[in-house]
């Protein structure tokens, strides 16, 4: 299953809207160095979806607001 997300990263505060069954926005307070929101982004997401993180792999969008995450379920 594959989740489009647009991401937030700087925000002041972190939160995950479901805008619709496969896309989410979400917004965390790490910034967009080191890999840090897109670590922060799949921890948001795997709690949210119940899952372990190590379920969650980013497809695309490493380096874009716009990423497309696989979930193993």
């Amino acid at each position: 299953m594959y989740i489009k997300v647009v991401a937030q990263p700087g925000a002041k505060k972190e939160k995950i809207e479901r805008i619709s069954v496969d896309h989410y926005a979400v917004a965390v307070k790490e910034k967009a160095e080191r890999n840090a929101a897109n670590k922060k982004i799949l921890e948001l997401l795997a709690t949210a979806l119940g899952v372990s993180s190590n379920s969650l792999k980013i497809v695309i969008g490493h380096h874009s607001h716009n990423k497309i995450i696989s979930v193993e379920v």
